[in-house]
């Protein structure tokens, strides 16, 4: 059982795409998608981008990595990920958008051998975990339950399909939706429901409404369409995620700037950011 019933998000990488390191954008951060949840003392890892680097690593860590999907941004930090390579370290790798065609470890093992990365799944001396499952399913693992913890999984569209989540832990929940396409001028009625009265929602903001339609296809929503969804969910913490790598500083300050007018409680992620429930 746990010790404490703090249930903290914390950002660690809110870009995507690719990190980049120039000076405009640093107030916002550079590093792809990452997000760390405690649920109490329990460690749970929303994508594995170059973020995951900052995620606090002790000598023993015990955690859960779910994927939104393994495109190289959400899964760049993870060769980089230190406790991959301890011993003690304990580590389960959720994904749900690759069956039946290929399994996690299969799309890790692309990304971790040469001639593109000199260590490959071999070299990993963590006990490892490969979950693969189809999204839309409740991800059922006994070790979950004396936590109180349930995860909830929606498919989202997006090339090569991606995963949402619904985290809920002692009476509060996040959802976390990443890399997904809208269509303009429609609410899909799944999304409202499975986000519904969450407390937080971490939604893909890549573009912007005005130049949408550049991108269509592309596989991402808008800032816009995170707001029309998180009143229509009567969400209570909407936070802005997945930023464009083309988005410096004094445009994400602008779209911050908008959402305050509208929702004082609203916000832009950046690094860094913790929010506490």
């Amino acid at each position: 059982m746990p010790a404490s019933d703090n249930f903290t998000v914390t950002f660690r990488g809110v870009r995507g795409t690719m990190p980049v390191s120039h000076s405009g954008f640093m107030r916002y951060g550079g590093n792809t998608s990452c997000v760390e949840v405690r649920c109490g003392e329990r460690l749970m890892i929303l994508d594995a981008g170059t973020g995951i680097r900052q995620v606090p690593q002790t000598d023993v860590m015990d955690a859960d990595i779910l994927l939104s999907h393994t495109h190289i941004d959400h899964i760049l930090g993870l060769p980089f990920f230190t406790p991959l390579f301890r011993q003690e370290s304990r580590l389960r790798l959720w994904a749900g958008h690759l069956l039946p065609q290929m399994r996690l470890a299969d799309a890790i093992s692309r990304l971790m051998s040469p001639p593109l990365f000199p260590l490959g799944l071999a070299d990993i001396k963590a006990t490892v975990e490969w979950h693969d499952f189809t999204a839309g399913e409740l991800l059922e693992d006994k070790s979950f339950a004396p936590w109180d913890i349930t995860v909830h999984t929606l498919p989202l569209f997006h090339p090569d399909r991606a995963t949402g989540y619904r985290i809920s832990y002692r009476g509060h929940s996040l959802s976390y939706l990443t890399d997904m396409e809208h269509v303009p001028g429609v609410m899909d009625p799944e999304v409202v429901r499975f986000i519904r009265g969450s407390d937080l929602l971490i939604y893909d903001s890549t573009y912007d409404d005005r130049n949408f339609v550049e991108y269509t296809g592309w596989g991402h929503s808008t800032w816009q369409q995170a707001v029309r969804y998180a009143d229509a969910a009567a969400i209570g913490t909407l936070a802005l995620f997945h930023h464009d790598h083309m988005a410096d500083d004094k445009l994400l300050d602008a779209r911050a700037t908008a959402l305050k007018e509208m929702r004082p409680r609203w916000i832009v992620a950046s690094e860094g950011l913790t929010i506490s429930f």
